[in-house]
């Protein structure tokens, strides 16, 4: 399966697009158009069009997971078949400041304008594309503390994070919106979902802020497992970035970017 990827946002600007802290890819693979999260505005819409893209045109829309920067675009859609875990509409909050970091639009809002398919468990979306639902947390470097907290109080560990895993040729290529669950945990379960223990990439939100042990670990598994191609952006760090281009030669994305494989 030919896989292109055009960056719609990032946090950094392209040339003659603009940018705002989130994250839209948009996806075509197997004949099918995948529109991957949608950032905070209509700007991903706009970047669309400079680009050549009709985002409404999506044959389905993923959403990585229930945080603002990555779902409040969804109120300037018209409509679509938009897959996602079914936390993602949770109320969350900042603990340090108590802002709200949720999707600013319900779930009520959500069914009543997209043919909504939510789901905790992997779904394939067509073949060679997976949603992978929850990711289990299995590595003991990930996922071990949160800065949020949920409605009630309760520490919220973004159990809704999740990711696409797409089947090329040469192994399976992982595409994730924050990386909350963890990049390890994460492309572990890509492997499972999808039978092939080969890695060929990933791209996407690492959430990795300094270069740690989380950050040396991921490293490290991303070499023992050969992984080729490897972009990371959005909520990745500077230091962690350089950690990155200092093991792999990883440059930062930024919008209009296209990654073709």
């Amino acid at each position: 399966m030919k896989l292109k990827v055009t960056v719609l946002i990032d946090n950094a600007p392209g040339v003659s697009t603009k940018t705002e802290f989130g994250l839209s890819y948009w996806i075509e693979a197997g004949g099918q158009s995948i529109l991957f999260d949608v950032a905070q505005t209509d700007l991903f819409m706009e970047n669309a069009t400079k680009l050549g893209v009709d985002v409404q045109s999506a044959n389905f829309i993923v959403l990585s997971h229930g945080h603002f920067d990555h779902g409040n675009g969804l109120a300037y859609l018209n409509s679509g078949t938009l897959i996602c875990h079914t936390g993602c509409s949770a109320r969350r909050f900042r603990k340090n400041d108590s802002w709200n970091i949720g999707l600013s639009m319900s779930r009520q809002e959500i069914e009543a304008k997209f043919n909504l398919m939510a789901t905790e468990t992997p779904l394939q979306l067509f073949p060679g594309a997976y949603f992978l639902g929850q990711i289990p947390r299995i590595t003991d470097f990930e996922s071990q503390t949160t800065p949020y907290v949920l409605e009630d109080g309760s520490p919220d560990f973004l159990l809704d994070d999740s990711a696409l895993a797409l089947a090329t040729q040469h192994g399976v290529f992982v595409v994730t919106g924050c990386g909350h669950s963890g990049v390890v945990n994460i492309l572990e379960y890509a492997k499972r979902v999808t039978g092939d223990s080969r890695l060929y990439g990933v791209m996407g939100g690492f959430h990795l802020k300094e270069v740690n042990r989380q950050t040396q670990e991921t490293i490290r598994y991303l070499k023992e497992n050969n992984v080729k191609h490897i972009y990371p952006s959005h909520c990745t760090g500077l230091p962690a970035l350089s950690a990155f281009y200092n093991a792999f030669g990883s440059k930062q994305l930024r919008v209009g970017n296209i990654v073709d494989l």
